[in-house]
């Protein structure tokens, strides 16, 4: 059996997908994901000029082989490009793999842990009344577990305020935007919100809030102390991760758990960040950390201090990712969580899935390989647009994280 084609195909049905086709002499192929939010077309050009080609004539059933190929085989590794690149590979052939077998992915990876993923959405708002609401919302719709984001009294555009209600999308424009933080008002601000949310719907679901590498560790510490009463599900992203470090001060003076990761690439990014216990849940996700073969061996050290999975799922992956992903955490041991946010009918209908959502759940669903495809025809009908993340500032003009 060969590679016999290998193709990247850009469709922006209300956002940029970069989703990779691979083809084989027997009729069999498969779907990858390498969409990097605001960086579409430097994976493009690094997938089809650069690894692709490299995939003609190879037998697609040597996933670790073809892994390690993209990755020992190029000097500079690593990097959201890169591994992004190799993921996209890696999905199509667990894909091809699985389809050859006859059988669901989650089968091939060993079975079923568990007969459904539970799953968060995000509730958000532009105010406290507004985000309570939504809270509601989402709790009516069946939801468990509902990520809360507020707009911040004082500041303009805030994090995680979209310009919709369901299909919640942060790259706005041509060139970036350019939004306005402070950490003081936020910290005075999101204990009150989570105070309100407690108060109104009590505490039978869990509520997650994401600082978005937004706090210094001590101002973290600070927040996850605040919000100690309100027994989140986590926080996420309390501070920038490239000092691992930094989160030794965080868990020193909070209890309230921890989950990081989405933007690491690989199990380098977090290792003392799990081996050293100071975080609860690792969000690494199929598309940015190398694909399945890669996410397998991070869950699996993970497994070993008890640190369980909560990948990421927000629109700027497409719905081969949602699909491969919801097949790795049905088999994942030390599944904790997936966050799920919807995809507009446009996209949906651009990746036909065998997913779907029930009671707080998301179930795989039992079609053969990951369950999703792409409709060419309907992809073209939507060409690439440039679209960039914003920028956040400081009151003072300094340049912060957004």
């Amino acid at each position: 059996m060969k590679i016999t084609d290998a193709r990247v195909i850009v469709t922006c049905p209300g956002r940029n997908f970069v989703t990779l086709k691979i083809e084989t002499d027997q009729g069999v192929y498969g779907i990858g994901d390498a969409t990097l939010n605001g960086r579409e077309l430097a994976v493009v050009s690094y997938l089809r000029d650069h690894l692709a080609p490299c995939l003609i004539g190879r037998d697609p059933r040597r996933i670790e082989d073809i892994w390690q190929y993209g990755y020992r085989g190029a000097y500079w590794r690593r990097g959201p490009v890169t591994m992004a690149a190799i993921a996209a590979v890696d999905t199509a052939l667990w894909d091809i793999k699985a389809k050859m077998a006859g059988m669901p992915l989650y089968d091939l990876l060993g079975g079923k842990s568990r007969d459904g993923v539970m799953v968060y959405g995000h509730a958000n708002g532009a105010d406290l009344e507004q985000t309570v609401d939504e809270v509601g919302r989402y709790i009516g719709m069946g939801y468990k577990a509902i990520r809360a984001q507020s707009g911040v009294p004082g500041l303009k555009d805030a994090y995680g305020v979209g310009r919709g209600t369901m299909y919640y999308e942060p790259a706005d424009a041509a060139l970036p935007t350019e939004t306005v933080w402070d950490t003081r008002k936020s910290l005075n601000f999101v204990p009150k919100l989570f105070d309100k949310l407690r108060a109104t719907y009590g505490f039978d679901h869990h509520l997650l809030h994401d600082g978005h590498h937004r706090y210094t560790p001590m101002e973290a510490a600070n927040l996850g102390k605040a919000l100690e009463p309100y027994q989140l599900f986590w926080l996420e992203d309390c501070t920038p991760a490239e000092n691992q470090e930094a989160f030794k001060l965080v868990r020193q003076h909070t209890t309230t758990p921890l989950a990081v990761g989405e933007i690491f690439n690989t199990i380098w990014d977090c290792k003392d960040l799990i081996q050293n216990q100071l975080i609860d849940y690792i969000r690494c996700t199929v598309v940015r950390a190398g694909g399945i073969t890669h996410l397998r061996r991070i869950a699996d050290f993970a497994a070993l201090y008890q640190v369980r999975t909560g990948s990421h799922g927000a629109t700027d992956l497409s719905p081969v990712t949602m699909g491969a992903a919801l097949h790795f955490d049905t088999w994942v041991p030390n599944f904790g969580i997936q966050e799920y946010m919807r995809h507009t009918p446009e996209t949906d209908e651009v990746f036909p899935h065998a997913y779907s959502f029930a009671d707080g759940y998301l179930h795989p669903g039992d079609a053969i390989g990951h369950g999703v495809d792409i409709d060419e025809t309907i992809a073209a009908r939507y060409p690439y647009k440039p679209a960039y993340l914003p920028v956040a500032r400081l009151e003072d003009g300094t340049l912060w994280n957004w």
